[in-house]
């Protein structure tokens, strides 16, 4: 991972002096912000009646850590009327890279020095949070659980990135399943905010972006203890999975990506998947439907094609390539399906290759989001008339197909590894 200059700490003076007056605190809620002026409001107050109902005999700390915002963001979180009286608010711009991760990190470094118990993240974006999220959060890790990752209630077609690869990987590499686990909102005990902190990557791209599914990784990899939180619907700004997920992909598949090849040790001695507790009640709305733009999937897919499809031939295997230009030529919508086979392995090539590829990594990796898109069409169309039920069915089967595959990926980070060192 690429590294600039070094910051010793993530925690401005005028931030670090309220946290020394403040002394301790039994709870940090940390709500990494940046542009939210128009939401933050909104997050703050669920967040401090969750606290004051569910646990008013705890002191707490609610730190907005901002990445430098030039709306009204730090503004508008200055101005909410705090008449709690277990509840400080502190409003802060991080130091370091630009970037969610220097949020965390900021947080972190906040409930180190209050010696907090308990931690938990929400997202600055958020207009479904209610206040039983802090609760069914924040509980699994006072009885005991150090990472909490969030479980909710999702329309069939949202959270694309999850569904076609995420959570795979995550499932069949690392043997743990976990439904979100780059929900951005989580619950972390006071043991693993003190081994985060204790990792050498504040000063790489996690600091940057990709924090969110490092957290689950280095939850899973550090042995800590995880659950889920059932949380109900997260409704936060754009849904439709043909719009511009590039940015989103790069960070969260190009995270996983570079992990691998560092934890290939680890992934080698998984033997099968541990499916993780989930607790509470679902809290809120359920998710409503929303409109897919199927053309536009496929017509980013055709011109891919056109694009990049020699660097395809070059990565995938012969008989995936062949069915990638077939699929291309398909014209009739309900006849579109890129094989769930093909995907994985197109999958898992792309994560040896991106191992062994050392400069031009994530142009390496831009050119598979024209395939994602290709996948994400075939799960509109096979999933179309299919219930909640039934859509995660599917998933959850997808996912045994990647388990069963596993083998296949380790096998070429192994020789990879054997390669390199010959």
């Amino acid at each position: 991972m690429s590294r600039t200059g070094r910051f010793s700490t993530a925690l401005r003076d005028h931030a670090r002096r309220q946290i020394e007056h403040l002394g301790a605190a039994d709870i940090v809620v940390g709500i990494p912000s940046y542009y939210s002026d128009d939401s933050l409001v909104h997050v703050i107050e669920m967040v401090a009646d969750g606290l004051d109902h569910f646990y008013p005999e705890k002191k707490a700390l609610i730190i907005v850590a901002d990445g430098g915002s030039t709306d009204d963001t730090r503004e508008v979180a200055q101005g909410v009327d705090n008449h709690h009286f277990n509840i400080d608010v502190l409003v802060t711009i991080y130091r370091g890279l630009p970037g969610k991760g220097s949020a965390f990190r900021a947080i972190f470094e906040a409930a180190a020095y209050l010696r907090a118990s308990a931690v938990a993240l929400f997202d600055s974006d958020l207009r479904s949070i209610k206040p039983g999220w802090v609760r069914n959060i924040l509980a699994p890790v006072f009885d005991g659980h150090d990472f909490v990752a969030p479980d909710y209630s999702r329309y069939k077609f949202d959270g694309t990135i999850t569904n076609t690869i995420a959570y795979n990987l995550i499932r069949a590499l690392y043997g743990v399943n976990i439904r979100q686990p780059i929900g951005g909102d989580f619950g972390i005990s006071a043991a693993m905010v003190h081994h985060c902190l204790n990792q050498d990557v504040w000063d790489t791209d996690i600091a940057k972006f990709g924090v969110d599914i490092w957290l689950t990784i280095t939850a899973i990899t550090g042995g800590f203890r995880i659950c889920q939180a059932r949380l109900g619907a997260k409704i936060h700004g754009e849904k439709d999975p043909a719009a511009d997920l590039g940015p989103m992909f790069r960070e969260v598949v190009g995270t996983i990506f570079s992990l691998l090849a560092k934890d290939r040790s680890y992934l080698e001695q998984v033997k099968k998947t541990i499916n993780t507790p989930i607790f509470g009640e679902t809290v809120g709305e359920e998710p409503e439907s929303f409109t897919v733009n199927l053309g536009q999937l496929v017509e980013y897919f055709r011109i891919g094609l056109k694009n990049f499809g020699p660097v395809w031939e070059n990565i995938i295997e012969e008989q995936d390539y062949a069915a990638v230009k077939k699929l291309a030529k398909v014209r009739k919508m309900q006849n579109f399906n890129l094989p769930t086979e093909t995907w994985v392995r197109i999958v898992f090539r792309y994560a040896a290759y991106f191992c062994r590829t050392e400069r031009q990594r994530f142009k390496i990796l831009d050119t598979l989001i024209p395939l994602y898109n290709a996948r994400v069409a075939s799960l509109i169309m096979i999933l179309r008339e299919k219930n909640h039920e039934e859509a995660e069915a599917f998933y959850d089967g997808q996912a045994r197909v990647f388990e069963s595959m596993r083998g296949y990926l380790i096998d070429m980070l192994r020789k990879q590894e054997q390669s390199g060192a010959g």
